[in-house]
């Protein structure tokens, strides 16, 4: 049995959350043994390039501007008065890294195959060989630790084929930090703004010197501009946002992913960011609800194991592809807030999370390909979507509680100026007093 890593222990024998308001990660880089390589290619061949774009190396050579991301869904443009906000949905993915299990190039193809973006949030560590480890100073940690296991030269490699597929598949690349550490007097839960800064020049220079690092000349460049393709994260086991919001504001960040749990309502800006949490959704057969993330589905149901018994896989998958597909029809039926899902790329209880993730996704873009104005987009795109609007529609938008229909329809909510009033109630969010196993207050 191989126990969820150091990096998913959040605290389990205190009854520390996994319900609502804490997240982990896997043991990407910890792997058991048995897996092969993923696809050394990138995933399917003839996967688009830039054509014609003109390459402007950066740094040794590592990145390169490359023009405009291609891929991008077109420029947003504000709603007119009466017209029904479109739903939007956003599947993320912590650490994106390949270790082998061929994950990362799975969920590329089934983005490309509908027509869809994620947002992958890159440990900068996955691109530092090794052997280069002490180039890390984590902050309250001694130099080269960290909670995540370092990735194979050939990892490394493979991740780096990955994400330039990726981008120039108009997905997000944005950071997941480096060492992930949750717990103990290093934990990012007590870092200063300026030891934040500190990890997050490092995260960059770790993709923007990964030649240097690793002395690799046969691999291309990843084909952006980290300092301006960088515009949000999220922070380990969702701690330590308030410290690293003072620093991401003065880099430029747009939004910060690393609120502790929120609700399936239109998000808010603050101290100058979108904050937008992982949510709260309706978990079938329970009397509560669980976080938007695998992890937490996880431990709510094998508590701190990853191998549970292999009978009690197939009611879990089914209870997991349940609970996204709930959290999406309860938005789009109703306030069509946008609906965030966090992911890792691990193969826990057998694979079961990937499998539900899977699902869920197919499922949604079957609405969207029925004619529904369903947008499986990046937290990129959806900030750009939202910096558009007018701040008397995102207003009304952000009165609406959970599961709250507009009084009169979006035709008479949103009419006029744009600005609806909050009548009546909604569903609420369901959190109610019953707690599973491993949810704290």
């Amino acid at each position: 049995m191989r126990d969820i890593s150091r990096r998913g222990m959040i605290g389990f024998g205190a009854g520390a959350a996994a319900g609502l308001g804490l997240a982990a990660c896997g043991s990407a880089g910890q792997q058991s043994a048995g897996h092969g390589d993923g696809p050394q290619g990138g995933g399917r061949p003839g996967a688009p390039e830039h054509p014609g774009a003109p390459e402007h190396p950066l740094g040794d050579g590592s990145t390169a501007f490359t023009g405009r991301q291609p891929g991008r869904i077109a420029e947003p443009v504000p709603l007119e008065p009466g017209e029904t906000p479109p739903q939007f949905v956003v599947f993320s993915w912590d650490g994106a890294g390949e270790v082998g299990t061929g994950l990362f190039s799975r969920f590329l193809e089934l983005a490309r195959d509908h027509d869809a973006h994620m947002t992958f949030f890159l440990s900068g560590l996955y691109l530092l060989p090794e052997s280069k480890k002490r180039l890390y100073s984590p902050p309250n940690n001694p130099r080269g630790a960290s909670d995540i296991g370092y990735l194979t030269d050939d990892h490394i490699r493979t991740t780096l084929k990955l994400l330039r597929q990726a981008w120039l598949e108009g997905h997000e690349i944005g950071t997941h930090f480096n060492g992930h550490f949750c717990s103990g007097r290093g934990t990012v839960a007590n870092w200063t703004p300026a030891q934040w800064r500190s990890e997050i020049d490092q995260a960059k220079a770790f993709v923007k010197e990964w030649r240097t690092n690793s002395g690799w000349t046969d691999l291309p460049a990843l084909p952006f501009d980290y300092d301006k393709e960088l515009i949000g994260g999220r922070t380990p086991c969702l701690l330590g946002q308030g410290n690293l919001l003072p620093t991401v504001r003065e880099l430029g960040w747009r939004y910060d992913a690393s609120s502790s749990g929120g609700l399936q309502v239109w998000p808010r800006k603050r101290q100058g960011l979108w904050d937008l949490p992982l949510q709260a959704m309706p978990f079938p057969g329970r009397g509560f609800e669980v976080l938007s993330m695998d992890y937490n589905i996880l431990a709510n149901q094998s508590v701190n194991s990853t191998n549970a018994p292999a009978y009690r896989h197939p009611a879990w998958r089914t209870q997991a592809t349940e609970s996204y597909i709930a959290g999406f029809k309860r938005a789009y039926e109703t306030n069509r807030a946008p609906f965030f899902v966090g992911n890792h790329f691990e193969e826990w209880n057998g694979g079961i999370y990937m499998d539900a993730v899977e699902n869920a996704f197919k499922h949604i873009a079957r609405e969207k390909e029925k004619g529904a104005d369903v947008r499986l987009v990046s937290f990129r795109e959806f900030v750009d979507w939202v910096d558009v609007q007018k701040p008397e529609v995102v207003a009304g938008l952000q009165s609406l509680d959970v599961g709250q229909e507009p009084a009169g329809g979006w035709k008479a909510f949103l009419g006029g100026a744009g600005a609806g009033t909050r009548t009546g109630t909604g569903t609420g969010a369901g959190t109610g007093t019953e707690r599973g196993p491993g949810e704290a207050a």
